[in-house]
């Protein structure tokens, strides 16, 4: 469900190459991340975000990949594309503008090099992917 964040439709208006909802996606994509490396924070578990919840770029493009398979299956590449994500780089081009609006936060460390060629999109969300059946006890 898309909900209308005016932060957010101010990025959009100043860096049209990505759709609103792709922001949406990856607040969505950090949460997932943060859960899966155990590093939750924020509204979950009610502390404000520490430098242990910090993920990396590299982190949270493995959590998009997990997320966007799960949540949309073969047709991840093509939101993705609709999107206008085209690479991993855009979307350290979509973290670094969000932290420039104060929406994400980063480390001194973070670059957006960390998002450069991590992965391949057609390679990572089509190529190989399984569509998996979990049996139930009778």
């Amino acid at each position: 469900m898309t909900m209308h964040h005016a932060g957010l439709a101010d990025i959009v208006r100043r860096d049209p190459r990505f759709a609103y909802e792709a922001y949406e996606f990856m607040f969505e994509a950090l949460r997932f991340t943060q859960r899966i490396f155990d590093r939750v924070a924020g509204e979950e578990t009610g502390e404000e975000p520490q430098p242990h919840h910090h993920v990396t770029g590299p982190e949270l493009l493995e959590g998009i990949r997990q997320l966007a398979v799960r949540e949309f299956g073969l047709m991840a590449r093509t939101v993705f594309r609709m999107w206008g994500i085209n690479r991993t780089d855009d979307f350290g081009a979509m973290v670094f503008n969000l932290v420039e609006a104060k929406l994400m936060s980063k480390t001194d460390q973070d670059r957006p090099d960390d998002f450069h060629d991590v992965y391949d999109l057609d390679k990572a969300l089509v190529q190989g992917y399984q569509i998996r059946l979990e049996e139930t006890e009778s």
